[in-house]
């Protein structure tokens, strides 16, 4: 069984400093709203509603922690995965925007347990403005990257790899990038994904 499907609410933060000590490895995972970011969440941990939208897509403003127990260690964490709230929504005031990529762009480049970083593209939209200014803050901090296209049963094969290799060109200045399609009603690329992230969180010893 994978270490995610272990995976069980923590905490919620509105803030950074409301946030548990960085103590254990993180996974965040980020992107617009209505990219399919709960859903890629619910199926990687193999729960229904681990992760949930609001019914007003871009409110919600709360950080999700979602902790893997370590099975040596009652009481304590693997790691966590992390639920970061969707950006990009017009409805949302602009002011509130901001406030809340401000917030964004500080875990990414601060957050000192943040061991990778999954980002949550519509693989019929590509990449966006505003992905590309995520990108901007994560490329200098160095940290992996693993792109998930979403939505990918939507395209036949030829036209998945074409939006893979499109992404990697686009997102080419984050130097440990890996894009994968992915389609969470299909469980289309979910054993990869799932691998990358628990290795993340747990890496693997190698001979």
């Amino acid at each position: 069984m994978s270490i995610l499907h272990r995976a069980s609410f923590t905490v919620s933060a509105a803030r950074l400093d409301q946030l548990p000590e960085p103590t254990t490895a993180e996974v965040c995972f980020v992107g617009r709203s209505n990219s399919g970011k709960s859903s890629a969440i619910n199926v990687l941990t193999n729960q229904r509603r681990l992760a949930f939208s609001s019914k007003t897509p871009g409110r919600t403003r709360l950080i999700n922690l979602f902790g893997i127990p370590d099975p040596l260690k009652p009481g304590a964490h693997l790691g966590f995965l992390v639920d970061l709230p969707g950006y990009g929504y017009a409805s949302v005031a602009r002011e509130s925007r901001e406030e809340w990529a401000d917030v964004l762009g500080g875990y990414l480049r601060d957050r000192a347990s943040l061991a990778g970083i999954v980002l949550l593209i519509d693989i019929r939209r590509g990449v966006t403005d505003l992905d590309r200014r995520l990108a901007d803050w994560i490329a200098p901090t160095g940290r992996p990257v693993l792109a998930l296209l979403t939505k990918a049963d939507k395209f036949p094969y030829g036209q998945r790899i074409r939006a893979v290799a499109d992404v990697r060109k686009q997102l080419a200045d984050i130097g440990a990038l890996n894009a994968l399609p992915f389609s969470a009603t299909h469980r289309l690329g979910l054993d990869d994904a799932a691998a990358q992230i628990e290795n993340w969180i747990s890496p693997k010893v190698v001979p």
